[in-house]
């Protein structure tokens, strides 16, 4: 019931349009209404009218059919369109919003919760789940209350007919009440289960596609079947399992609805016999039995319907209720100008409460300008070190300063414009070259998009392809070469223009002449700004004002290349051995 409160939330911005939208459906539905008291007329006032003459009778016979033909040919239709297009546009719009919220959240959450959470069942909830929900609005809020109101005109009408008869027709309403609440409840959490099954099969899913070149290369497809297969079977087992139940609630409904009926018919049979029940309103009643049970079948299928869209909103709220573990305080400030003065004030970190600390009161001053080589085994801390500097996680203890300044007590998004990256495995959308590069600055006219390109040395080789830098990257740039891939990340750097830089392994995995070209881009790039590298290879950073060894997240040894050479410690270990290596 909590989620249905705060999907509201969502839906009163559109309450005067659901409300027209109902009103035109009451009309709607309120004129076949009058199909059964056109029956029983023509029976009883004009068949069975002893008193008027064959003209009489035609007469009154063709100017009902007149009045009924402008109801049911020219005035129905338009009022079906507007009630159809109203309902879809209110619905699509709440959607509209719900996914608005969503992707935002979604840009806010922690690299964490990526980290152990699959893109596929991310995707589930923002589209599959979101859709559903639709049906609460287009089903809870219009069409459970169209079929109410249905309903109470058509008893209604009956009342003024035969009370006797009408008290027959609703006789079983208490019985299909009690069922609806016996059934339903369980029907929710089935739903739920048989939702979480399938966003686990997209989960895997995607992450199989995406792997497609692994599985391929170690003959894999196989295997992966049967691991497909589990997944898959799992989601049938929670398909079957809501099928079942739904079936069976069907059953019950169903018999309910139809036994009601065959008890009209059969006390209106007594009552013509009995007593003066005339046949016009045996055939009316028989009529509006229809017009009555057709909407209560329709409610039985509504709170189906009703009760999986629940659900989804159950599992939608849940997904927006995911905390972000990185906040901006409320009197956070934005970050205006940056010198470019980083201070590691012994700052220690770990990713979850109950693990090891990965860095252990790092102290580190980074002047203004300076280019600072983070080196050391993988797995020592290097690339968390630089995580923290963007607040990609936040420090467990300690603190990061910027230019004498607390980066917690800044907002995050205006300290991350500040920051230009260069990682390892850069991703690219799949869009033109030009749009990817402007990722750096979306506001950049197409001569500093090409000047960036040049300062990349990315130009010449853009230029070579079949539409330039309109040229599509395919999925994570699928479409180019590792060293093309960097050069389209350094170029939107150059447009970014950020005073501090980092490089996460950015020439690693490369052929020597990309490499040349990407390290050529790099130190044309880190020219006046204060930049990090983290780097495998030493060869690439002996041109470092500082070099930091980190082991086991603690700073071993710093110095310059020639000063850590001559101590002939760890690092002359790992450069002697990658020097014996390359030769």
């Amino acid at each position: 019931m909590n989620s249905m409160k705060r999907y509201m939330q969502f839906v009163l911005p559109y309450k005067w349009k659901i409300l027209i939208t109902v009103l035109i459906g009451i009309v709607k539905f309120g004129i076949p209404l009058l199909m059964p008291l056109i029956v029983k007329f023509v029976i009883d006032d004009i068949i069975g009218a002893e008193a008027l003459t064959s003209d009489q009778k035609l007469s009154q016979l063709f100017w009902l059919m007149g009045i009924a033909t402008i109801l049911f040919i020219i005035l129905r239709p338009p009022i079906e369109y507007y009630r159809q297009y109203l309902a879809q546009w209110t619905g699509n719009k709440i959607l509209y919003d719900i996914r608005q919220q969503l992707f935002d959240h979604i840009q806010r959450l922690s690299l964490k919760f990526y980290s152990k959470t699959k893109t596929g069942e991310i995707i589930s909830r923002v589209i599959n789940d979101v859709e559903q929900t639709k049906n609460f609005v287009m089903t809870g809020l219009m069409n459970i209350w169209l079929d109410m109101i249905t309903i109470l005109i058509a008893i209604g009408i009956m009342l003024t007919m035969d009370v006797w008869l009408t008290i027959v027709s609703i006789a079983l309403f208490p019985l299909y009440a009690i069922s609806v609440k016996i059934f339903y409840g369980k029907l929710r959490d089935l739903t739920r289960k048989r939702s979480q099954a399938l966003a686990e099969v997209q989960g895997h899913l995607h992450e199989r596609v995406q792997g497609i070149p692994v599985t391929r290369s170690f003959a894999l497809e196989d295997y992966e079947e049967k691991e497909f297969d589990k997944q898959n079977r799992n989601f049938l087992k929670r398909a079957i399992d809501h099928t079942s139940w739904n079936a069976k609630t069907f059953a019950v409904m169903n018999t309910i609805t139809d036994v009601a009926p065959l008890l009209v018919i059969g006390f209106a049979g007594y009552f013509a016999i009995t007593s003066d029940l005339t046949v016009g309103t045996i055939a009316a009643f028989v009529g509006y039995m229809d017009r009555v049970y057709s909407p209560l079948r329709r409610l039985i299928s509504s709170s189906t319907v009703l009760v999986q869209s629940i659900a989804s909103m159950d599992r939608v709220f849940e997904f927006i209720d995911e905390k972000y573990d990185i906040q901006d305080k409320k009197d956070a400030k934005a970050l205006q100008s940056v010198e470019g003065k980083v201070e590691f004030d012994q700052v220690s970190f770990r990713y979850e409460d109950d693990e090891e600390e990965v860095l252990k009161d790092i102290t580190l001053d980074v002047k203004q300008g300076e280019t600072i080589a983070l080196v050391g085994m993988s797995g020592g801390g290097k690339s968390t070190v630089i995580s923290l500097i963007p607040r990609f996680y936040d420090v467990t203890s300690g603190r990061i300063l910027i230019d004498g300044q607390d980066i917690r007590d800044v907002q995050s998004r205006s300290l991350r414009d500040k920051i230009g990256m260069v990682l390892q495995d850069n991703i690219l959308f799949s869009e033109s070259i030009a749009m990817n590069i402007r990722m750096g600055n979306p506001e950049a006219t197409e001569e500093e998009v090409i000047a960036a390109a040049k300062a990349a040395n990315a130009h010449q080789f853009i230029m070579g392809l079949s539409d330039g830098y309109q040229t599509l990257v395919g999925e994570r740039g699928v479409k180019l070469s590792g060293g093309q891939k960097q050069r389209i990340a350094i170029a939107r750097v150059f447009l970014k223009n950020p005073p501090l830089l980092i490089l996460d392994e950015a020439t690693s995995a490369l052929d020597l002449e990309s490499e040349h070209l990407i390290q050529e881009a790099l130190e044309k790039l880190a020219s006046d700004r204060t930049t990090f590298i983290v780097a495998h290879r030493l060869s690439t950073i002996t041109h470092a004002d500082r070099i930091i060894l980190i082991e086991n997240g603690e700073i071993v040894e710093k110095g310059t290349h020639h000063e850590l050479m001559q101590q002939q410690g760890h690092y002359y270990d790992l450069y002697q051995v990658q020097e014996l290596d390359s030769e």
